[in-house]
């Protein structure tokens, strides 16, 4: 399962926020005082003043919170009024309505991946991740004795998933198939036409679909965000998501973990009991938060979107630019959602650099630029890219990156 410099190490001892962390503990005092770190590394637009929260969110949380009416424990499923605005937030894109039964509230989407794998699991199952991907998945699954197998998305093809591979490693055993979508680590977003083709072959292979959708609406490019679950006629689909990165509030922990399914795959009442007892044991985001959601979702301008996303799509055209001056790293895919994009590292043309681990902690060390290297998400020798950030960091990081290559690129050869 080799493709586009996939690797098969495994990502389960990694974390982003680890590395991350190691790559900051890197740069020295003395390189700090020289220059300000600039982290293209993490997904967090917050770190960044161009990218702040509507008005209307951080009144709905004030509202709430002074209300003194939520300062209570919620219902471990989460508030009944907040239930039914996401409810209806995501049918606005979907051929059917979903009810607030549909909907259990979250600690972000990351106690989401933890519940889907969770009630997943049984002995012997696998599930099918897609690479490069979220090592979170892999973390979930291993803690829950999950077999993770994992399908290659295809960077020549805008990072479609290889649906080839899957019908050859699916077995009877396969319980899921994640799809991330806007992409991260990639920054692709998926045509209706091959979101269809995922449904159809998890109907025939007999399995699920996870649709990861943190980064959902967050689409710049030629094709529009569409949902998995306008799909879930044709397979059942557990959608992910959260307020995080459309509302640029990922500290709030608000996400949601939804049953899209019309047909009703998940309406056994001893599912849904299995849901409540295990959210349960869970602590969901804070009430107050919770309470602010309906006004959240109903009353945000369509202008605050639209400012986000020419933000992003100005940051990504900044990062493929400057990728063309640099020689060692290429863009095979022009970033069309989400906040990242994966770029290979052409090792042949630097003098002294291993790999992309290698790559990251001297580029850390001499310009204070933080990357995150691929292996970390699945892809050895490659780079993700943040571009959530401001246009004058990121065209001052890449100032420093073509520093860096130019300082330890191969000298060349006169006779060749």
């Amino acid at each position: 399962m080799e493709n586009g410099g996939a690797t098969t190490t495994t990502t389960s001892t990694i974390t982003i926020k680890g590395i991350l962390s190691l790559l900051m503990e890197s740069i020295s005092e003395e390189e700090e005082g020289k220059k300000r770190v600039i982290s293209l590394g993490m997904g967090d637009p917050t770190l960044y003043s161009c990218f702040r929260t509507t008005q209307v969110s951080l009144q709905a949380v004030s509202d709430s919170l002074l209300s003194n009416k939520f300062h209570g424990y919620a219902p471990t499923v989460g508030l009944p009024q907040s239930r039914r605005a996401i409810a209806e937030y995501l049918s606005r894109d979907l051929p059917y309505k979903l009810s607030q039964d549909d909907v259990f509230i979250t600690s972000g989407c990351t106690q989401a991946i933890d519940v889907a794998l969770a009630m997943l699991a049984r002995p012997r199952a696998n599930i099918l991740l897609p690479r490069p991907g979220f090592p979170i998945y892999e973390l979930c699954a291993k803690f829950r004795h999950l077999e993770v197998r994992y399908v290659d998305l295809l960077p020549e093809n805008g990072w479609e998933i290889d649906l080839d591979a899957v019908e050859s490693i699916a077995d009877e055993n396969t319980v899921a198939l994640v799809v991330i979508n806007p992409g991260n680590p990639c920054g692709n977003v998926y045509s209706y036409h091959h979101l269809m083709k995922i449904a159809e072959t998890a109907k025939r292979l007999g399995f699920l679909v996870i649709a990861d959708e943190v980064y959902g609406h967050l689409a710049f490019g030629s094709k529009p965000f569409v949902p998995m679950g306008v799909f879930g006629s044709i397979v059942p689909v557990l959608t992910l998501g959260s307020l995080s990165k459309r509302w640029i509030v990922p500290g709030w922990r608000l996400g949601w973990f939804v049953t899209t399914d019309p047909s009703g795959s998940f309406k056994d009442p001893k599912i849904i009991e299995r849901f409540k007892k295990y959210f349960d044991i869970l602590g969901g985001p804070a009430t107050f938060i919770q309470a602010a959601v309906p006004t959240i979702l109903e009353q945000t301008d369509e202008s605050f979107f639209k400012k986000t996303l020419n933000s992003l799509k100005n940051s990504s055209d900044i990062c493929c630019d400057w990728i063309k001056e640099i020689p060692c790293i290429d863009s095979s895919h022009r970033p069309e959602g989400s906040m990242a994009m994966m770029v290979k590292l052409n090792l042949s043309l630097l003098e002294d650099v291993s790999d992309d681990i290698d790559f990251c902690f001297k580029l850390a060390r001499e310009e204070s630029v933080i990357l995150l290297p691929g292996t970390a998400v699945g892809l050895k020798n490659w780079l993700r890219i943040t571009f959530a950030a401001d246009a004058t960091s990121i065209e001052e990081a890449f100032k420093r990156i073509k520093c860096f290559y130019l300082r330890h690129a191969k000298a060349q050869d006169p006779t060749s």
